[in-house]
């Protein structure tokens, strides 16, 4: 089974969106099974109604799933195994403070070195454990064997004990940190396959020593993605828009088009427009590249355009807000000024708007104004221009300048001549 695991903590990340897509595909290639497990154990940041939010955003992408889970209704599983390892004296009681374990870190980065437990309250006696008042974490004894996996990006992976301590798996309040839970759950729901982002690379070794610990033996495959970084070559972060798919959508990007720009991402593709479903007949993890991928926010609009271009007329017509598939025809034509919709729509909305003559053609826009709403229907735009040019002596700019106003309400725009096919059933609602 491939899962991809959300927190309801805010917007979902385009990294996110990323893993969940990728998870999805594999998924559907290997035929394994797809689930979502809502990470919802963080009470404190957990933001009401997110996770409704998070799956209706992965609906809008077209990505099932076969199972949802709340980690939170897997507690008592957490404690018990938690329990289980305490018992077994694999993991010990900690009595130490949240002030006393600061104060030790500070020293450590004073002295320019990385802060690791010190193994303090590893040997205390039942009678100290007993007799102490205190509230306790739960630690993972550090393991004494190195730890490698291998990752389908980037290699085999070798992390030695002294690169990891001994590790609260419980809190004082007896719930599961965050490692923990994952490794508990991955186990419980039959994990096989994780795709998630690169800065999990250091949780990884923690929850497979916990799931050893435990005495489970089931592989589970590894890819980890290299971060995505904004136009400073930072990690993109909240303070990036463009970070946030439910950003992007209200933008005007298609889903389709986010997909695609997402598994185009640092990545080899046989194509560079394509559908998440044509990707599925030929993605590769491994053509995925080690190194961190720039987020390109015009790569995306082209990619948008290609995708708005690719759509039926009366789809894009919907969009929009118009049920007439011609109303798409006319959106098409103004890929050429626009690359979504949220650009697109409000130039072919005001073809249907009162429109304003353009300073110092007042007079002329009056007079084809006149002329049109008697005008008689024109197949051929040659004609049409003819017609008006005759009916007024206006040529040239006089002509062209106080039309095209008239017709697109703007004074820039796609060629007249491209235009008028699409328009000029509409002509009656245009002038008036």
């Amino acid at each position: 089974m491939y899962r991809f695991a959300p927190s309801p903590t805010g917007d979902m990340h385009i990294g996110n969106l990323r893993a969940a897509i990728f998870n999805f595909i594999c998924a559907k290639q290997s035929g394994k099974g797809f689930y979502i497990r809502i990470e919802d154990t963080d009470t404190v940041r957990n933001i009401e109604g997110k996770d409704k939010e998070i799956l209706d955003i992965l609906k809008v992408f077209g990505i099932t799933h076969e199972i949802i889970y709340y980690q939170s209704k897997n507690l008592k599983f957490h404690q018990q195994f938690a329990m289980q390892l305490v018992t077994e004296k694999k993991a010990f009681a900690c009595f130490c403070t949240e002030e006393e374990i600061e104060a030790k870190r500070e020293n450590a980065k004073k002295n320019g070195i990385a802060y690791r437990y010190d193994n303090h309250c590893l040997n205390l006696s039942d009678e100290e454990i007993l007799t102490n008042e205190k509230p306790f974490t739960v630690r993972l004894k550090q393991p004494t064997n190195p730890i490698t996996f291998t990752d389908e990006i980037k290699g085999v992976l070798t992390f030695e004990p002294k690169d990891i301590d001994s590790f609260v798996i419980l809190r004082h309040n007896k719930t599961p940190m965050y490692n923990f839970a994952c490794a508990i759950d991955d186990m419980l729901e039959n994990t096989t396959d994780i795709i998630r982002g690169e800065d999990h690379v250091s949780n990884t070794p923690k929850q497979e020593h916990i799931r050893a610990s435990l005495g489970y033996t089931q592989k589970i495959n590894y890819a980890h993605l290299p971060i995505i970084l904004n136009d400073e070559g930072k990690k993109m972060s909240k303070r990036d828009d463009a970070s946030s798919v439910k950003w992007l959508l209200e933008e005007g990007f298609l889903p389709g088009a986010i997909a695609n720009y997402l598994i185009l991402l640092g990545n080899k593709t046989p194509h560079e427009i394509f559908t998440m479903q044509e990707a599925i007949e030929w993605f590769d993890i491994k053509n995925v590249a080690k190194s961190p991928a720039k987020f390109d926010i015009d790569k995306l609009r082209q990619i948008n355009r290609e995708h708005l271009r690719r759509l039926n007329d009366k789809e894009f017509a919907s969009l929009m807000g118009f049920e007439d598939e011609n109303i798409g025809k006319i959106g098409k034509i103004y890929t050429e000024e626009g690359s979504s919709i949220k650009e697109i729509s409000p130039k072919v909305k005001a073809l249907f708007t009162p429109k304003k003559a353009p300073e110092g053609f007042e007079k002329e826009f009056d007079t084809l104004r006149l002329i049109l709403k008697d005008a008689p229907y024109f197949e051929e735009f040659g004609d049409f221009k003819n017609y008006l040019s005759d009916k007024s002596s206006l040529k040239g700019k006089a002509l062209f300048k106080p039309l095209r106003s008239l017709l697109t309400n703007s004074e820039h725009g796609p060629e007249l001549a491209t235009l008028y096919p699409v328009i000029k059933t509409y002509m009656k609602e245009i002038i008036t």
